[in-house]
């Protein structure tokens, strides 16, 4: 490879892969051995250049848990393309509107998409496996480590998705780190109930691949003992999960029976999970429980926290990568002691180059090399961090602020209450009041009397809904706009 190919982030990924690199789809048990996954992935980079698309040229690409969406992934980069992975039911139903917002030449899904032509312009529609077959192949893109590889979907402070520009830089930075971190060997197998088209789902293929290792896909986590028998049956050595993953195998699953003898770690992000479920996790399988914190902008993982070190500092997300430095400052911008709150501002080689469109935005965000988490954060004498809370994601309930995170920290501690989701509404006294929104745990029974009483005496409660689940998103993450639609055909408890 040229030094130029060298810096193709999928370039090197490719040149990395060694015979442990499976790619895997649980469900069919569909499998790219991995003397066949270069080529795919040249293949697929090869079929989307013949398609007429030129380096920088951007991809919209329908992404789900296979494996098909995921050479397209990878082959648009090494190509020298702008990936751009969503959720494959977004794109089924907004692709026009991704198109204009990211200004993509082509979109691809695997099993097509209904109308096609029907878009401006002269826009390139593609489907199903690019390598299948593919006779053709090419060496990776030339590239700089500072051109664009991907744009990732984001959502904003008012719900409108942003897609933050990643580097082929970022990426090979972001992803050595997170390596470094976790003590990835180079035969390790990553079992992905995560879509690619999160930043979380894309680290863990990332960094499973470029240390050597593979990747199973699996979407079937509505029956968890079904992924949890994969694991066994693929040899997984990586789970990765966010709180209301480890939510489910600890309420809905046979996580205490079914024998996992190759898992060597799980994996945590996506916002907090309480110490009480993680305590129950390692107690369930006593494995390495790692806790990270991350961001899109920050092209993954932040911090990391080592499972060894956990029980001596619960709650805390660990210390930051070793190619990043973390401040804590107050709303002036001056760095607090240790101890204090403030915002958690992050810089190095994997904090990304902005928002595509935005330079408002991305001014205020991205400020002379430093991420704006926009995340309340406190850090320890030894460089331990702890997630207080969110700008914007608190109340005030008689003149005391309260994070939702808390709220929902403690309500989930009740042991007859599986998940809770917290809002706020307007109070003629406190100011503020909580709405929760609560799914019991099997079929158990409380009132909103009994929860009131786990609670501080000086918390407002508004109301308690009983809804049979909590929307999410493709992530896995609570669906918050979509709870207040589901108010109107719920119980609302008396408090």
């Amino acid at each position: 490879m040229t030094a130029a190919a060298e810096k193709n982030f999928a370039g090197r990924l490719v040149s990395r892969l060694g015979p442990f690199s499976y790619l895997i789809d649980a469900a069919t048990g569909f499998t790219i051995r991995p003397e066949d996954l270069p080529r795919r992935i040249s293949a697929s980079g090869a079929s989307l250049r013949a398609a007429g698309l030129l380096p920088g040229d951007r991809v919209l690409i329908g992404c789900s848990l296979t494996p098909a969406s995921t050479l397209v992934y990878l082959g648009a980069m090494y190509a020298g393309l702008v990936a751009v992975p969503v959720d494959d039911r977004t794109v089924a139903t907004c692709a026009t509107m991704l198109l204009d917002a990211t200004g993509a030449k082509a979109v691809w899904t695997e099993t097509g998409l209904r109308g096609n032509g029907i878009f401006k312009g002269s826009v390139v529609t593609l489907k199903g496996d690019l390598a299948k077959d593919s006779l053709s192949t090419m060496s990776p893109a030339p590239c700089e480590e500072s051109d664009v590889a991907a744009l990732m979907a984001t959502s904003g402070s008012t719900g409108i998705p942003r897609f933050v520009m990643v580097s082929h830089g970022n990426l090979i930075a972001n992803t050595e780190a997170i390596i470094r971190s976790q003590q990835l060997e180079n035969d390790e197998r990553a079992m992905l109930i995560l879509p690619v088209s999160y930043c979380f789902g894309a680290s863990v293929l990332h960094t499973h691949f470029y240390q050597g290792g593979g990747v199973v896909f699996d979407r079937r986590f509505m029956f968890p003992d079904k992924v949890l028998q994969g694991i066994a049956q693929f040899g997984c050595t990586t789970f990765a999960g966010v709180p209301t993953v480890y939510n489910s195998l600890l309420r809905r699953s046979g996580i205490r029976q079914i024998a996992m003898p190759c898992l060597r770690r799980f994996l945590q992000a996506g916002g907090g999970l309480s110490a009480g479920r993680i305590r129950e996790m390692r107690s369930a399988v006593p494995t390495r429980f790692y806790v990270m914190y991350g961001q899109t902008e920050a092209t993954a993982r932040i911090s990391c926290m080592e499972p060894e070190r956990w029980e001596e500092r619960i709650g805390s997300v660990g210390q930051p990568l070793d190619n990043l430095t973390v401040r804590i400052v107050d709303d002036e911008g001056d760095e607090l002691p240790p101890g204090q709150v403030g915002e958690l501002l992050a810089k190095g080689p994997s904090i990304c180059l902005g928002y595509l469109n935005d330079p408002g935005e991305t001014r205020r965000v991205f400020c002379d090399g430093w991420l704006r988490t926009r995340d309340l954060a406190r850090r320890d004498e030894e460089g331990y961090l702890w997630i207080e809370g969110r700008k914007g994601a608190f109340l005030k309930m008689r003149g005391i602020r309260v994070s939702f995170a808390e709220v929902e920290a403690r309500v989930t501690a009740i042991p007859e209450i599986y998940e809770c989701a917290a809002s706020a509404v307007d109070h003629p006294e406190a100011g503020e009041a909580l709405v929760l929104f609560i799914v019991p745990n099997g079929g158990a029974q409380i009132s909103g009397q009994d929860i009131r009483r786990h609670l501080p005496a000086h918390w407002a409660l508004d109301s308690i809904h009983f809804v049979p689940e909590l929307p999410k998103t493709s992530a896995g993450k609570v669906a918050l706009s979509l709870l207040r639609v589901q108010t109107n055909d719920c119980h609302a408890a008396a408090v």
